[in-house]
């Protein structure tokens, strides 16, 4: 699997009528590939969506885009709200399962960039510990940009509620679970963000 994860920049106040006029458009583009998230910012970067569309490879995703294209309810008419748009596809780790279901409704993007070579040893170090980690609270994803910004390294996580995601952070240091050893010495910047699933995000 691969993923691509889009980010929008959108005008204030546009929020409730961009996730209205997706979700809509989003019932006739879902018989070509499902989403995995469609979310959007809480704290952190203001008036943000993430959309997160995962294919089989690069192959599948040029041939699904390419079949929603002639989808005349494709894509969702928000193009007055935009003012920026990101995208990045992502390889997740073989280690990491599938994202599906309830996970959240708390969701933490971390995106981090890595010095170069870095991310075999960024996978080494979370195979190691993931196992111990994610008895804690879930991983959704984690995985290398294979294209977007280079060495940049993306992890997601669910939680219930942000109290209960302090509570998980100070528990897996003080159990020492987390984070995996050398991680600090491998980063270059480190972002983070919080968000919140729309209500037809089929991961909750």
């Amino acid at each position: 699997m691969i993923y691509e994860i889009r980010t929008y920049q959108i005008a204030p106040s546009s929020l409730a009528e961009v996730e209205k006029r997706f979700g809509d458009a989003y019932q006739y583009r879902k018989k070509y590939s499902e989403l995995t998230a469609f979310l959007h910012t809480e704290i952190g970067p203001l008036n943000e969506i993430v959309h997160i569309w995962g294919y089989k490879d690069l192959a599948d995703r040029a041939r699904v885009r390419g079949e929603a294209s002639k989808e005349t309810n494709w894509p969702p008419k928000i193009q007055e709200f935009i003012r920026a748009m990101r995208s990045e596809v992502v390889v997740p780790f073989s280690f990491i399962p599938e994202p599906h279901g309830k996970m959240g409704p708390i969701f933490e993007l971390r995106y981090y960039t890595l010095k170069p070579g870095m991310l075999p040893d960024t996978a080494k170090g979370w195979e190691s510990k993931i196992g111990e980690r994610s008895k804690l609270s879930p991983v959704v994803l984690a995985g290398g940009v294979e294209f977007g910004k280079a060495n940049g390294f993306v992890h997601i996580w669910g939680y219930p509620s942000m109290d209960q995601r302090m509570q998980v952070r100070e528990e897996a240091r003080k159990k020492g679970v987390w984070p995996p050893p050398g991680g600090g010495d491998r980063l270059i910047t480190q972002e983070n963000k919080i968000l919140l699933p729309a209500a037809f995000s089929p991961l909750q």
